[in-house]
């Protein structure tokens, strides 16, 4: 019977990317790889073209903590996938399945305790989600990227670190400027608000751009339909809406980031050793992952952190001229934690859940 993994989550860049960074080390050591994921996600967008791979659709529903309509038909949708994601394993037969997450792997991760398929989950928050406290009972162990995770699992949890992908330390500066339009001159602050931008974050920049500017070239990731046709043309800005096979490059010619403070990008940040202003999502917008994330940074002294609910234009300029001149205070805190080694603990739990030992091990 052939060498089979099932890999599933969805719904979010960062719940893909960690299972884009496993491919080729699962590639390497053998195994065919199958990938479960939603009908119209992200996931199927990034993972269905990567080679070697085969794609399975199911059909999904998210579990909402607040009213919505679609509260009546998505329980319908998540049995669905359940009945689903039971017939794909019962046919699959894989030796183990690896979920990091989102609301289309808990039906995965429920068929496959159903079938007594060894599971292993990745959580990159300090404090489970929805999605993985649901899963948990069907898993074999909860990898985690903060060591605090785990310990509030103790039966299950082990900490692993962040999964970084291999790619993430391949990126050239000089490319990220010439792609950018920018030159070696001032510092480069690289602003960002995760895969789908954060309007707060982009308005507060507008406003103290050409202070900014005074002190640094800003090369600035907007999201979808937030570009600003004001700042066209303007000497040592740079704007785009997405950024995808360049973005490496772009985080090798950054010198300070402003950002969210979602856990993967967080540690690819600090594997690249940047130094880093953190602006959560508030409470009025997410379960507060992203604040547990930033205090953690914040205490480890990582990073600098900033509150969105109280930023004023005067705050957040202030923040950042206070980041880069602790910069390199920051830079060392990151070079003490041991972040670059989280994908291969990970592919280890994988490996020991399947009792499987590569042959070049």
């Amino acid at each position: 019977m052939p060498q089979r993994i099932v890999l599933t989550g969805g719904g979010t860049a960062g719940h893909v990317t960690p299972n884009l960074a496993l491919i080729p080390l699962l590639q390497k050591d053998g195994w065919e790889i199958h990938y479960i994921g939603s009908y119209q996600g992200m996931e199927r967008e990034l993972v269905e073209p990567a080679p070697g791979v085969t794609y399975h659709p199911i059909a999904s529903g998210k579990f909402r903590r607040y009213l919505d309509p679609k509260n009546l038909s998505d329980p319908f949708r998540v049995m669905k996938g359940l009945a689903q994601a039971h017939a794909l394993l019962g046919r699959l037969r894989p030796r183990v399945i690896f979920s990091k997450g989102g609301f289309v792997s808990v039906p995965v991760a429920w068929a496959g305790g159903m079938r007594h398929i060894p599971t292993v989950l990745h959580e990159s928050d300090m404090t489970p989600g929805l999605a993985n406290r649901l899963a948990l009972p069907m898993c074999s162990v909860l990898c985690t990227t903060f060591p605090e995770a785990a310990a509030a699992v103790p039966k299950k949890g082990v900490w692993t670190g962040a999964p970084i992908r291999p790619q993430l330390l391949t990126g050239d500066a000089r490319r990220g400027l010439a792609f950018a339009g920018l030159s070696s001159g001032l510092p480069v602050l690289l602003i960002m608000g995760g895969s789908s931008g954060a309007r707060a974050i982009n308005e507060a920049v507008d406003a103290i751009l050409p202070d900014l500017l005074r002190h640094f070239q800003v090369i600035h990731i907007r999201g979808s339909g937030s570009l600003n046709p004001q700042w066209n043309g303007t000497p040592g800005y740079a704007q785009f809406e997405y950024v995808k096979d360049e973005l490496n490059d772009l985080f090798a010619a950054c010198d300070l980031v402003l950002s969210r403070a979602g856990a993967n990008a967080i540690w690819e940040f600090a594997a690249l050793e940047r130094p880093m202003l953190l602006i959560p999502l508030p409470l009025s917008a997410s379960r507060g992952d992203q604040i547990l994330n930033a205090q953690s940074f914040v205490k480890q002294g990582m990073a600098k952190m900033l509150d969105q609910d109280t930023m004023t234009r005067e705050k957040l300029f202030d923040a950042i001229m206070a980041s880069w001149a602790e910069r390199d205070a920051m830079v060392a805190a990151q070079r003490k934690a041991d972040s670059r080694g989280g994908l291969q603990r990970l592919l280890e739990q994988i490996y020991k859940a399947a009792d499987f030992k590569p042959q070049n091990s």
